[in-house]
């Protein structure tokens, strides 16, 4: 796809889920943060089923959901992403840049909703300030995002797998917190679509507004073989 294709393919995206979001963050709001319909079972089943094994896991896969972790993926992504000095590097200030400001419109979004968490004896997992959208699913998401981006531009060919195991990773975060009882699962839905809404924004915004030559493009295999064949 051309930059013009992948501005509208983002920007299409991104709408639909600001959209959703737009509408769930009513419906919470709407019903003053009460339990929506399937938080409640979703939460009584978590709390039902937790053995020490599966809570280790939860609680080891939810700390890579935040604080220093998921920079340090993107940052990476960023530097594995362009074929030049200038464009690693500017893809590896870019996306943190995406994550953080996100981080930030989230908080935003968390103190104007201001919904309450569930109960204190439902918790199995640290968790502080207020319940939608939840932070741990915006940051994780986010950063499956733009990891599989870079994937995306770097590896063309035999990316799939990795690309699922990333995004599975991403989603298995956000379960988690409902799981850890810290949140219910609309935080959780809340959070996913922020993220593909924020992502859709960046991504629009970098396909229409970067320079070509800072925009780390894939080579034309085509190309050599070309130049060989001229007179």
């Amino acid at each position: 796809m051309n930059r013009k294709d992948i501005a509208e393919l983002a920007g299409s995206a991104g709408l639909g889920a600001w959209t959703a979001f737009g509408v769930l963050s009513m419906v919470v709001i709407g019903h003053e943060g009460a339990p929506l319909f399937t938080d409640e079972d979703a939460l009584s089943w978590s709390v039902a089923h937790r053995p020490d094994v599966a809570l280790a896991f939860a609680r080891g896969l939810t700390a890579t959901g935040t604080g220093v972790i998921p920079y340090v993926l993107v940052v990476l992504a960023g530097l594995l992403t362009g074929r030049t000095t200038r464009q690693r590097l500017l893809a590896a200030t870019l996306a943190p840049a995406c994550l953080a400001a996100g981080q930030g419109l989230r908080y935003g979004v968390m103190e104007l909703v201001s919904r309450p968490r569930p109960a204190l004896s439902n918790w199995a997992g640290h968790a502080s300030g207020w319940s939608f959208p939840s932070g741990h699913t915006t940051t994780a998401a986010l950063t499956a995002g733009l990891v599989i981006v870079a994937i995306s531009v770097r590896a063309p060919h035999g990316r799939t797998p990795l690309c699922l195991a990333v995004g599975c990773w991403g989603a298995l975060v956000g379960l988690t917190r409902v799981y850890l009882g810290v949140h219910w699962f609309t935080d959780v839905l809340g959070g996913w679509l922020f993220a593909v809404g924020w992502l859709g924004v960046c991504l629009c915004a970098a396909a229409r507004w970067l320079p070509a030559r800072l925009v780390a493009e894939r080579a034309d295999p085509a190309g050599p073989a070309r130049e060989r064949t001229r007179p």
